[in-house]
């Protein structure tokens, strides 16, 4: 007889961990017990030696499907001997700590909703072990149902013998529930709910008109991507003229009418994180134009919530569009909304009915956006399905920092030791909701991570919004120049700490010499930086409206390198006239 005490590190919480635990040391004659540590998953494993050593095998070599294993560590235990393999209660203790992404709903649920003889027929927030949402609904590690905001909503008894039912698919599924026990879906402003609602979202888009639905981080503004009327009006509402509207497609197949893609592509597609993927369009799509006007590319993503694939297919008679436009439900500028009062506030005026739900969203996380290059992938925006995984480092500082991120599309970090935890997208923090949302976010995050940051890192721009939160946290302030800041980052993205020439050309920053900078060669190590070569400093008149019109820097660029000849040069090259040019300069 052997006992051995194993600790399993990474994302081995949400994921169905302990029940396959469970499952596979029964199975091998195992006794002993499985347990959530906050950081790390702790198994008591009692039997033969060939039975425990099996285990560890089955652990490395096949896990959970969802999970991620770092690390596995292993000793012998002096226990007394146990009478069976249990799942006991979750312990809190102090380490490393992995939360599981939000996870898309999976097939062997998809099949059940779709079924007339399963009991979760059409369930809105059908989920499973393998399935379902993780970060978005999680007050506190250690995952468990008492620690999300399915606390409120108790269980039916039938539920609840699946969940505490070694043999079930839902055998410790945190936020397991049914159309008895779950949560609602409902007009707001209206008295329709469940069935009723559902039908009405979906009669509302085939009538034209722009609808919001609350789905598992936020809202989405939503219509039929093949009308073009409907969809110019929701530009017009949102203040968004020209930048691509996302889409989400019923599934593979409207995708491949749609768009050209290969093996890499479909495979984030139809992945357990279904982000939204940057796609070639077909000229003999049906796509409307305004989607992704004057664009060869449109982003698409496949339905990822169960609430998603209810709007495309519905027992209730409505012929139903299979493209939807799905794109964020915020006002230009602010975060995403993730409550009725949020919505109501910030995006009614641009639809005609919102779609809610009454399971409370903790944290936002918008849709992650994908791209491909030279048959690998990589993210453009990473937030639902990715957020908040750390990454890896050999790096061997100790304590913990904070970084706010940039003053454009935010996103924040926490390091904990050699862990970056990269939080979701947060948005642009030029509006002040969006600056309420990073002081919100970045606390929960602490909160959830157990991190007590002491000293934080910022950009160097005076009159940054992000650096005024950051000077306003009393904590001891690093201010780090921007481009060198993208360069540092993709040394720890490959846990690299060599030196390196990094090549920054992402667009403007503030200069350690107090100018603007921009297109920057950098000799870097950890430490610091030695600014090798740059574009050739020139007045830029106009502010921030250069940024928007760039034939202004390519006449400013003309005027400073040829002098008098700037506005002959410019006439010549076709990038403004005699007069524009005068008014310049």
């Amino acid at each position: 007889m052997k006992t051995e005490m194993i600790r399993v590190y990474g994302i081995v919480q949400g994921v169905g961990f302990r029940p396959f635990v469970s499952r596979e040391a029964s199975e091998l004659g195992l006794c002993g017990t499985v347990a959530n540590k906050g950081s790390y998953v702790e198994i008591h494993a009692q039997g033969s030696e060939k039975a425990v050593e099996d285990l560890k095998k089955a652990l490395e070599n096949r896990p959970p499907e969802r999970s991620v294993i770092m690390e596995i560590i292993s000793a012998h235990a002096d226990e007394p001997p146990f009478d069976s393999f249990e799942i006991i209660d979750s312990e809190k203790e102090k380490g490393d700590i992995f939360v599981s992404p939000d996870i898309a709903v999976c097939e062997k649920c998809k099949g059940e909703l779709f079924d007339k003889t399963n009991r979760r027929y059409l369930h809105p927030f059908i989920n499973c072990t393998q399935c379902g949402p993780r970060l978005t609904i999680m007050d506190s590690m250690p995952y468990d149902r008492v620690r999300t905001t399915m606390a409120d909503f108790p269980m039916c008894k039938d539920c609840e013998d699946e969940y505490t039912d070694p043999a079930t698919r839902r055998y410790d599924a945190q936020p397991v529930c049914c159309n008895k026990c779950g949560p609602e879906v409902y007009i707001i402003g209206s008295g329709e709910k469940g069935s009723k609602a559902i039908t009405a979202a979906r009669k509302a888009v085939m009538a034209g008109k722009i609808i919001a639905v609350k789905g598992i981080g936020g809202f989405h503004l939503c219509c039929d991507a093949k009308n073009e009327s409907t969809v110019k009006r929701l530009r017009k509402l949102k203040n968004r003229p020209a930048k691509p509207l996302a889409v989400m497609l019923k599934d593979i197949s409207a995708a491949r009418r749609e768009c050209d893609f290969g093996e890499v592509q479909e495979k984030l597609l139809t992945g357990w994180q279904k982000p939204i993927v940057l796609l070639d369009k077909k000229t003999s799509g049906s796509l409307c134009e305004s989607v992704a006007p004057d664009n060869p590319t449109v982003g698409v993503m496949l339905p990822y919530a169960p609430l998603h694939l209810l709007l495309f297919d519905y027992d209730d008679g409505v012929e139903m569009t299979d493209s939807l436009v799905m794109t964020s439900g915020n006002v230009r500028g602010a975060p995403i909304c993730r409550s009725d009062e949020d919505a109501l506030s910030e995006i009614a005026g641009f639809c005609d009915l919102i779609l809610s739900h009454n399971r409370r969203i903790l944290i936002r996380s918008d849709d992650t956006v994908m791209d491909t290059f030279e048959g690998k992938p990589y993210i453009i925006r990473r937030s639902r399905g990715y957020a908040p995984l750390p990454v890896m480092t050999s790096c061997s500082d100790k304590g913990q920092t904070l970084a706010i991120g940039g003053e454009l599309k935010n996103t924040f970090c926490i390091r904990k030791g050699s862990l970056y935890y990269l939080s979701s997208y947060v948005g642009d923090m030029a509006d002040i909701r969006t600056v309420k949302a990073l002081e919100e976010s970045v606390k929960r995050m602490c909160e959830l991570l157990e991190a007590t940051p002491q000293n934080v890192v910022c950009d160097m721009h005076p009159k940054y919004n992000t650096v005024a939160f950051a000077e306003g946290l009393d904590l001891p302030l690093k201010k780090v120049q921007h481009h060198y800041a993208h360069i540092l980052s993709c040394m720890a993205e490959n846990d690299y700490s060599e030196k390196v020439i990094g090549v920054s050309y992402d667009g403007t920053g503030f200069g350690t010499d107090g100018t603007i900078w921009g297109g920057e060669i950098l000799l870097c190590d950890r430490t610091g930086f030695e600014r090798m070569g740059s574009i050739k400093p020139f007045m830029q008149v106009g502010g921030d409206l250069s940024s928007k019109e760039g034939w202004r820097i390519a006449a400013m660029i003309a005027g400073t390198a040829y002098g008098e000849r700037g506005g002959e040069i410019c006439e010549k090259l076709g990038i403004c006239t005699a007069k524009e040019y005068k008014l310049l300069s």
